[in-house]
This record gives C-alpha cells, sequence and structure tokens, in this order.
C-alpha cells in the first residue's frame, strides 16, 4: 500500500513538472516574437540620384553590344510624336524620341552615343567638340554577329571632296552616279531620317548604326525605305538624283558621330571600292573642322552687295546674319559695314 502511494506520488510530481516546463517553454516564444514594424522618418530618408543611377547603369550595359560578344535580345519600345517627352525604354535609358513607331529601343539608345530619337533635325545631340579628350575605338562591324559593311554605290568614283568649298564647309563626298542607281546602306542600321531639303540635300536619308556612327544619303531620287525601318548593310535604301542644291546627279555620302560630320576617307577607299579596317578611331583631331567652322566669320560690304548676296555667299541665310548684327532683313546696309556671318 504505501510503495502504490510513493509510485502514486512521483507520477503527480513528474506531471507538475512537466507542465512547468511546458509553460516556461511558452513563455519563452512569446517573449522571441518579432517586435512591431516601426516605419521610418520620411524627413530622413535620402534623395534618390535618378541621372547617377542611369549613368552607373549606362556603364555597364551599353558597351554590351559588341563587347565580349555579348548577343542583345530584341525589344520593342513605342516612340511617342512629342519631341519634348522623355520616355523609359526597356534598356532603362531615357530617350528624347519624335516618332510614334514601334522601334527596337537597342537602335534609340545604341552604344553610349544615343540618347534622343529625332526625326526632325540631323544634329540633335548638343556635342561639344572643344570638350572632347577621349579616344574612341568605333568597331564599325562584327562578322561573329552577322553584321557586315557595304558600299553606298556599286562604283564609288568621287566627284567632289569633303572639305571647305566656295565660303562654306562640304560635310561629305560627293560620288558619281546616274539618275536611278541604286543607293545602299553601309552598315546595319535603322532609318532615323526622311526628308526633303529644298535649298541643299534635296531628298535624303539618315541611318543610324549601332557601331556609334550614323550615315546621310543626299540628293535622292526615290526612297525605298520608312521611318524606323531596320535595314542591312548592303540594302537598297533608295536611288540616286540630283534634288536639291545639285548641279548634276551624285550622290552626297556623309558619315557622322554625336551629329558632327567626320570625312568619309577615313573609313572608305572609294577608288577601290573598300572599308579601310574593321575599326576606326574618333579623337579631338576628327573635328578640328568643326571648331574652326564655328568660330566668328566677319565681312566688310562691298559696293553692290546686299544681305542675300552675302548670305549665298558664306551659305548662310539672310535672316541669320540680321540676327548676329541685330539688324532686320529690310535694313540697309553701308558700303565698308562690318557683318557678323556666324
Amino acid at each position: 500500500m504505501k510503495f502504490r502511494v510513493l509510485i502514486l506520488s512521483v507520477i503527480f510530481n513528474l506531471c507538475i513538472g512537466l507542465t512547468g516546463t511546458y509553460a516556461q517553454i511558452f513563455s519563452n516564444n512569446k517573449k522571441n516574437q518579432a517586435p512591431p514594424v516601426i516605419l521610418p522618418d520620411a524627413r530622413k530618408l535620402q534623395t534618390f540620384d535618378v541621372q547617377e543611377y542611369l549613368q552607373n547603369l549606362q556603364k555597364g550595359t551599353d558597351s554590351l553590344i559588341y563587347k565580349d560578344r555579348i548577343d542583345l535580345r530584341r525589344r520593342l519600345s513605342y516612340a511617342n510624336a512629342d519631341t519634348l517627352s522623355l520616355v523609359w525604354v526597356p534598356t532603362y535609358q531615357l530617350a528624347q524620341v519624335s516618332e510614334k513607331i514601334q522601334i527596337d529601343s537597342v537602335w534609340v539608345t545604341a552604344y553610349e552615343y544615343y540618347q534622343s530619337w529625332d526625326t526632325q533635325r540631323i544634329d540633335s545631340y548638343n556635342f561639344n567638340p572643344k570638350e572632347f579628350k577621349d579616344t574612341v575605338y568605333i568597331k564599325l562591324y562584327d562578322p561573329f554577329f552577322g553584321t557586315n559593311w557595304s558600299n553606298p554605290l556599286d562604283h564609288t568614283k568621287i566627284n567632289s571632296e569633303f572639305g571647305f568649298r566656295r565660303y562654306r564647309w562640304h560635310h561629305g563626298t560627293d560620288l558619281d552616279l546616274n539618275t536611278g542607281d541604286p543607293v545602299y546602306s553601309v552598315f546595319d542600321g535603322i532609318v532615323r531620317m526622311r526628308s526633303y531639303d529644298r535649298y541643299g540635300y534635296g531628298y535624303y536619308v539618315v541611318i543610324r548604326h549601332k557601331n556609334g556612327l550614323e550615315t546621310l544619303y543626299g540628293h535622292l531620287s526615290k526612297f525605298n525605305v520608312e521611318v524606323g525601318q531596320e535595314v542591312q548593310a548592303g540594302e537598297v535604301i533608295a536611288y540616286g538624283g540630283s534634288t536639291g542644291r545639285s548641279s548634276g546627279p551624285h550622290l552626297h555620302f556623309e558619315v557622322r558621330y554625336q551629329g558632327l560630320s567626320i570625312n568619309p576617307t577615313e573609313l572608305f577607299d572609294f577608288s577601290v571600292g573598300r572599308l579601310k579596317s574593321s575599326v576606326y578611331t574618333v579623337s579631338s583631331t576628327s573635328f578640328e573642322h568643326i571648331i574652326k567652322m564655328r568660330q566668328a566669320v566677319y565681312h566688310r560690304v562691298r559696293s553692290g552687295e546686299n544681305l542675300s548676296v552675302i548670305a549665298k555667299r558664306y551659305g548662310t541665310s539672310s535672316r541669320s546674319i540680321a540676327v548676329l548684327n541685330g539688324i532686320s532683313t529690310n535694313s540697309i546696309i553701308r558700303v565698308g559695314q562690318r557683318l557678323r556671318i556666324r
């Protein structure tokens, strides 16, 4: 009997101990619960620098097109008609656009050169050559990705060289052709401009290339492409002619970097119809002619001259001269008067 009471007593004490243990464990769990979330004071938050973020992102992504053989996937983006608006494109760059068309966003922000899409102006990049101190190596084409190059014409005989001509700068190389001859895109690209300039290029096309350059084809007789259309090297983009300011059928061919002209013969050997190298080097010397051209030019009025005659001589407009000199286009100018031309 005493033994049975002893056993019951032990069992009773064990039950009390276990109950206490469970209660203690439960109590500890309660103490370890996560504290309530406290939201930070918005007044103490640092401002997010969007521009710095984009620049850092740009450094890490822009050069992937031809670097290390990384193949970027095609991603489409809509370009809107508002030239003043900025929109996000899939390459996470801000792009200024002016056409409501669906385009590959890689062409909008190709490499690190293009941050705008403008179908109204040839030079829309606000690039200052005086501040350009770098040396940039541009890979013109890459066979690994299937990209190639082409001459702009079947035959590339030069009619007129790049350089200073009749008081103004000739920004391209004129190549001989017959009206109706096919004109080819020299590199893979996308058509940025298709326009008409009555007093200059006539019908012309501007193509943006993924390698960082743009090319212009002037005095055309007929277009074969639309704005936003992707073209391959050697594809017919237009047909030659003599429209605009032209003395006869020829192709006015330009190469531009960030809107500024480069001598096409630095890339092409037109005498034998070939590309000089697969890599082109852009440096400050590439734009010495632009810096010189932008320096102030003055003219001393001679007998029998008026604003129209002077403007035609320098390849500018009467209105431009009038604005520079604070006069109107109807103002009477005197012999010996000093006028600023640009």
